[in-house]
């Protein structure tokens, strides 16, 4: 007996436990209904509602008039959420499976702008750490996406913006590698200096940082004792930049290396 009413409660237990499952509201609903409802919680700024929305609706609708939409959606609210990683694989599952789609610009720029955001993210601002001196691999993920949205759709309406922002880019990539090159100079690392800064001036000839560039490949070759190069470094140097501060910074002053009085 003692066994039955066991059996009985625990019954009782589950079924309890099973009626009180929540339960999905989305599961009648049509895609209309699904891309509706996604809408409006990403007008709200419900992000994580809309992803979940338009993921159900890719997912129950994957050949609907909507599922092409909700690809892009789910970048744009992963964005929109800082959550630049899921929004830069948005982009490029959406770039990969329709090549060819009129949106495409818009993917390209959206994985800019989402590698551009975390390059010049909110920690990154607040910290005492210089934009240089960080990993580049996000600036130049962006720039790269800017690139081919530049290249590709030259007169696409994301195109002019882009290009601003790869002017940025540019800037700042190139400082990082100047400032790679300050590093090596400090360790006495001159053959690496120069090649880091060489590469800053063959990979950004039109950043201001390679003005500095030059004056570090003067020096270095100079420690080298490699007289011609640094002689050559240094024409340029005065040639490109007649009024360079760097030109008498290349001497050493108040006992301090030169690189350091930058």
């Amino acid at each position: 007996m003692k066994k039955l009413l066991c059996i009985a409660l625990a019954t009782v237990i589950l079924a309890g436990c099973g009626s009180s499952e929540k339960k999905d509201p989305t599961t009648k609903w049509s895609a209309s209904k699904l891309y509706s409802e996604a809408k409006i919680a990403l007008d709200e700024k419900n992000y994580t509602q809309a992803i979940e929305y338009f993921e159900k609706l890719e997912a129950r609708y994957p050949y609907g008039q909507f599922a092409l939409s909700s690809q892009l959606n789910i970048a744009y609210a992963n964005y929109k959420d800082g959550e630049p990683a899921a929004a830069i694989a948005a982009c490029d599952r959406f770039i990969k499976l329709h090549p060819t789609h009129p949106s495409v610009d818009y993917a390209y720029y959206l994985k800019g702008l989402a590698s551009f955001n975390e390059d010049t993210s909110f920690l990154a601002s607040i910290s005492n750490q210089d934009m240089t001196e960080r990993d580049p691999k996000a600036a130049r993920e962006s720039f790269e996406a800017f690139k081919k949205l530049v290249t590709l759709f030259p007169k696409s309406k994301y195109t002019p913006d882009a290009a601003n922002r790869m002017r940025y880019l540019v800037n700042s990539l190139a400082s990082s590698e100047v400032h790679v090159a300050k590093y090596y100079m400090t360790r006495q690392a001159y053959l690496a200096a120069a090649n880091r800064a060489k590469f800053a001036i063959e990979q950004y000839p039109q950043a201001p940082a390679v003005e500095q560039a030059l004056a570090i490949m003067v020096k270095a070759y100079d420690q080298l004792g490699l007289k011609d190069l640094s002689a050559d470094s240094k024409r340029v140097l005065d040639r490109s930049y007649p009024n360079s501060k760097y030109l008498s910074d290349t001497e050493e002053k108040e006992d301090k290396p030169w690189w350091q009085l930058w």
